[in-house]
C-alpha cells in the first residue's frame, strides 16, 4: 500500500520538488501549505490542502483524514534580512508554528518527522567545511528560530518517541529538468535568480555585497547545491526514519565552495549573456565562507549530490527563461 507523506510547505520551492521525487519513489506526498510563498500550480503529484501551521484544528483535520507515516516540514520563513527587521513573525511561524505541527503529528502518532534546518545555525564559521558537530552560535532571528525547532526536536526524541531527521541545507538553487517547477519567490533574494533576471534583461544589474573578504577574489563563497540533490537527502531521510532509524542531523551541500564572482562568470558562460554588476558594500552578518561537510551523509543515508555548478546554472536558466516569475 502507498505510504501517504505529509510535506508541509509542499508548493514551495524545495518542498515541490521533493513531492517530485516522493511521487517517482512510490509515495504519496500530501501538500499542506498556507500559499503566502507557495504555488499551487506546483502541485502536481498529489492533494493539495490548504491551511496554516499555527492553525491546529486544521491541522488534525488533515492527519486524521491522509494519516500520514511521515511528515516533511519546509513551512518556514527564511528570509535572513527580513528576520532581522521582523523577528516577531519568524518565531511566530517558525517556532511557534511548527511547534503546533510537532503536536499534531505526535497526536496522530507520526514517529518519523524530516525537518528543514540551515547551516545559518552555526553562524560564523570557526572552521571550513563545517562539519555537524561545529558549534551551533547563530547571528540572526532567522537561524536562531530553526535552531530552537532542533533543540525541540531533540528533546520530543528523547522524551516523546518522534524521530527526526534534522536536514541543515546550505545554498539550494537550480529546477527541476523538465521545467516543471523551480525557484520562484517574492521577492527574490537568492543570488542565481537574480543575476539570471540581470542576464534576462528583467534588472537592472547584479550587486555583489563586498570585494575585501578574505577569499580567492575577495568575493564572499558559498556552498551551491541543485534542488533536486536536496530532494533526493529529504526521500532518503523519510526511508530511513521508516526503517527505524534514529534522530540526527545532517549537513547537505556539496563540500565545494563557489565564490559570488565565480558563480557571475558560469552564468555569463552558460547562458553567452555578459550583464551588468554592481559592487555594493558587504551586508551585515554576511559569513566570508560557508562550505559543508557532508561526509555524514554520505554514510547514513548512502546520499551524495550528483550535479555540478553548471547544471544547476543550466536548469535554472531553463526555468527562468521560459517563465516569467
Amino acid at each position: 500500500m502507498t505510504k501517504n507523506v505529509l510535506v508541509v510547505g509542499g508548493a514551495g520551492y524545495i518542498g515541490s520538488h521533493t513531492c517530485l521525487l516522493l511521487a517517482e519513489r512510490g509515495y504519496m506526498p500530501v501538500v499542506y501549505d498556507n500559499l503566502s510563498n507557495g504555488h499551487a500550480e506546483f502541485v502536481q503529484w498529489g492533494p493539495l490542502e490548504q491551511g496554516d501551521i499555527r492553525d491546529r484544528t486544521r491541522l488534525d483535520e488533515v492527519f486524521a483524514r491522509y494519516r500520514p507515516d511521515a511528515v516533511l516540514h519546509f513551512a518556514a520563513l527564511i528570509e535572513v534580512g527580513e528576520s532581522v527587521k521582523d523577528p516577531v513573525a519568524f518565531y511566530e511561524n517558525n517556532v511557534v508554528g511548527t511547534l503546533t505541527l510537532l503536536s499534531a503529528a505526535m497526536a496522530a502518532g507520526v514517529q518519523a518527522f524530516v525537518f528543514s534546518s540551515t547551516c545559518a545555525t552555526y553562524g560564523l564559521p570557526d572552521q571550513v567545511p563545517m562539519d555537524e558537530s561545529h558549534k551551533q552560535a547563530p547571528i540572526n532571528p532567522y537561524g536562531r528560530t530553526k535552531l530552537i525547532v532542533e533543540q525541540a526536536l531533540k528533546d520530543f526524541s528523547a522524551y516523546k518517541g518522534l524521530r527526526s531527521v534534522m536536514l541543515r541545507y546550505f545554498n539550494a538553487a537550480g529546477a527541476d529538468f523538465e521545467g516543471r517547477i523551480g525557484e520562484w519567490h517574492t521577492p527574490e533574494t537568492h543570488a542565481i535568480p537574480l543575476a539570471i533576471e540581470a542576464a534576462l534583461g528583467r534588472r537592472q544589474s547584479f550587486k555583489i555585497f563586498g570585494n575585501d573578504y578574505d577569499t580567492r577574489d575577495g568575493t564572499c563563497v558559498r556552498d551551491y547545491i541543485h534542488v533536486l540533490d536536496l530532494a533526493d537527502a529529504h526521500v532518503r531521510a523519510v526511508d530511513y526514519l521508516l526503517a527505524g532509524g534514529q534522530t540526527l542531523e545532517l549537513n547537505l551541500g556539496t563540500g565545494t565552495g563557489t565564490t559570488v564572482q565565480e558563480l557571475v562568470d558560469a552564468i555569463a558562460a552558460v547562458t553567452g549573456r555578459a550583464f551588468p554588476v554592481e559592487q555594493a558594500d558587504r551586508r551585515p552578518g554576511d559569513s566570508t565562507s560557508l562550505v559543508a561537510d557532508n561526509e555524514k551523509a554520505r554514510q547514513v543515508l548512502g546520499w551524495q549530490p550528483v550535479h555540478d555548478l553548471e547544471s544547476i546554472v543550466r536548469s535554472a536558466w531553463q526555468w527562468h527563461s521560459r517563465t516569467n516569475h
